[in-house]
């Protein structure tokens, strides 16, 4: 089965939080698991800004970045090519969407993928729109 995740329900791979053992369920279900080519800046992003609160130290945060270069190795990592933009564009005008937000669902569809993982309702539910089966974790 082909899961995508957005960077809101993959982040919680790598920091516990509500939603977590969802995220785990699906990765050991997954066949394939796809990302758009934006998480990986926005998950490091998420462990920055844990690294600057002082959730995490310096060493933490290290160990998360190569756990996720590490996991990213063998997932279908979706590029912004031309197909990606037009189902992006088409997401922002069917939804009040972020650009960001409307990446990952374009990101998506020019996958294929069987499930679309995310924890933001707004996106969820553009998700919907566009045609994916959605699992909200």
């Amino acid at each position: 089965m082909r899961v995508f995740f957005d960077s809101s329900a993959f982040v919680k791979r790598y920091v516990r939080e509500p939603g977590t053992n969802a995220v785990l369920d699906w990765c050991d279900r997954a066949t394939e698991i796809g990302l758009s080519a934006i998480a990986l800046p926005e998950i490091v992003s998420a462990f920055c800004r844990l690294r600057r609160e002082a959730r995490i130290d310096d060493g933490q945060y290290r160990q998360l970045k190569h756990l996720l270069l590490a996991d990213i190795e063998d997932a279908a990592i979706c590029d912004l090519s031309p197909a990606v933009l037009a189902q992006t564009l088409a997401s922002l005008e069917a939804a009040p969407l972020r650009g960001m937000d409307a990446i990952h669902i374009g990101s998506a569809r020019v996958l294929q993928v069987d499930v679309f993982v995310s924890a933001d309702q707004r996106q969820i539910d553009a998700a919907r729109l566009a045609g994916l089966r959605v699992e909200t974790v």
